[in-house]
């Protein structure tokens, strides 16, 4: 009988605010999902760990002493269940998953405006749709849990119970179905609304999706329907200030003033990968390695726009010393004006157009059509300022892809789950000195929510 008291007061409650009222308060429960990708946990330190220095693309930089949360077992493949970046990052990514349950709870019960609520719905579908893949991804089978107002057992329950992987690309799947139905176009929104989710962000998160399921003809379908997206003309330009939320750019998490002028970027994402040393913006941590930069091809604009090297003077005036700690930093996290701040405004780049084209690529090469493929390769190798290839057959296009997608989307934590899913990790990883396990598709559990969970948790094999 309590519960449908309290029901009826959500409703009742909810129906009888002021149109206003309700709007600012649907505003409020989309931006708590919004806000928590900003944070330490879900975007910094720990998932730069488990996506970037745990590759072959980069290393854990810094000085050989400093070595917060053994960044240095995740660089030799030696990492453990006890880890604080796998408890840091499932905390983070999943109270992305419970702000979104949350503002889709409330949000049923508002009477917005039918498009424009929808809109929201459709953004906190989106979001937890993104918050579920890197967990998919990082961990193979997770909860789904599910919000209760007043935290039922059986609520508690769900937040410890592990879904198969395909239990859980369902419902992504389901999620994004529903954001691409309720997603107006980028094109759509107002100047200061086009950072917001749309409905080619959820469409390119839905390739994305299939891509890694190996579903090629669902890739090739999604992607034919992303419109209204261009590749940039300077490649480095994605990455300065002045360039985020461009034509290029489908997904980017936010790091911008908020509208009382009062910082609100992402929590140390710029800082722990910023030049180190007396003369230097940050900690130095990520540092791009010899094997990424050695890669690039000559005359390829993508390796000066992807790392720092000492005495050279990056986009904004900056004079990149040669005294500092280590020999490479991440340019991709350069956020220029503000780079000694905590909270930087440099964007972190989720989903471009350019990577639409590679999915498409690789999914047509899949099916049997490698010309059509290799013409979109040389579009993004064009673009870089690289001649087109003319390789022919299944195998030479499928590697110059796989290239592709290394250097084009580099140092933007795709690397690791791109030779897991296409099989090379353990070649990979041995070129760069390394034992890959089989076991390592996912990262363990944190034991932390094993132990929380009294039992309902169960470990990954192998760890």
């Amino acid at each position: 009988m309590s519960k449908i008291y309290f029901l009826f007061l959500i409703v009742f409650g909810f129906t009888s605010l002021k149109a206003q009222t309700q709007q600012e308060y649907a505003l409020n429960l989309i931006g708590a999902c919004y806000q928590q990708s900003k944070t330490f946990e879900t975007h910094s330190f720990s998932w730069i760990g488990l996506t970037s220095i745990v590759s072959d693309e980069a290393d854990k930089g810094s000085s050989s002493g400093d070595n917060p949360y053994n960044l240095d077992l995740l660089d030799n493949l030696t990492f453990n269940s006890n880890m604080a970046p796998l408890i840091n990052v499932w905390n983070g990514q999943y109270q992305g998953v419970y702000n979104c349950n949350r503002a889709l709870y409330y949000l049923s019960y508002m009477n917005n405006n039918a498009t424009y609520g929808n809109r929201l719905k459709g953004e906190a579908y989106f979001l937890r749709a993104y918050y579920y893949f890197n967990l998919v991804r990082l961990f193979g089978d997770v909860p789904i849990p599910y919000f209760s107002p007043d935290d039922t057992y059986d609520a508690q329950v769900s937040k410890y119970i592990r879904k198969t992987k395909a239990q859980v690309y369902a419902q992504i799947e389901n999620d994004l179905t529903q954001a691409i139905s309720f997603l107006p176009l980028k094109d759509t929104y107002g100047a200061s609304d086009k950072w917001r989710a749309s409905k080619g962000a959820a469409l390119a998160l839905m390739a994305k999706v299939k891509l890694y399921q190996g579903q090629w003809s669902s890739v090739i379908n999604y992607a034919d329907q992303i419109t209204g997206y261009s590749l940039s003309s300077n490649y480095q330009d994605n990455f300065k200030v002045s360039g985020e939320n461009n034509i290029e750019s489908i997904f980017e998490i936010q790091g911008t003033y908020d509208v009382n002028n009062n910082y609100n970027g992402i929590q140390g994402y710029s800082t722990v990968q910023g030049g180190r040393g007396s003369e230097g913006w940050g900690w130095g941590f990520n540092t791009p390695s010899a094997t990424l930069q050695n890669t690039y091809e000559n005359g390829d604009t993508r390796k000066n726009a992807t790392i720092i090297t000492l005495g050279t003077t990056l986009w904004d005036g900056r004079y990149v010393p040669t005294n500092l700690t280590n020999s490479r930093y991440n340019y991709k996290a350069y956020p220029g004006a503000h780079a000694d701040a905590w909270e930087t405004d440099v964007n972190i780049k989720v989903l471009r157009y350019a990577e639409v084209l590679l999915m498409k690529a690789e999914a047509l090469n899949e099916t049997s059509q490698s010309i059509s493929a290799l013409a979109l390769v040389n579009q993004v190798r064009n673009r870089a300022g690289l001649t087109s290839l003319s390789v022919s057959g299944y195998t030479a296009v499928r590697d110059a892809i796989r290239k592709e997608r290394k250097l084009e989307l580099a140092m933007e934590h795709d690397r690791w789950f791109d030779i897991i899913r296409t099989g090379q990790a353990v070649s990979v990883m041995a070129s760069d000195g390394k034992t890959f396990q089989s076991y390592y598709n996912v990262f363990p559990i944190p034991q932390q929510i094993i132990t929380n969970s009294g039992g309902l948790t169960t470990q990954n094999p192998g760890y």
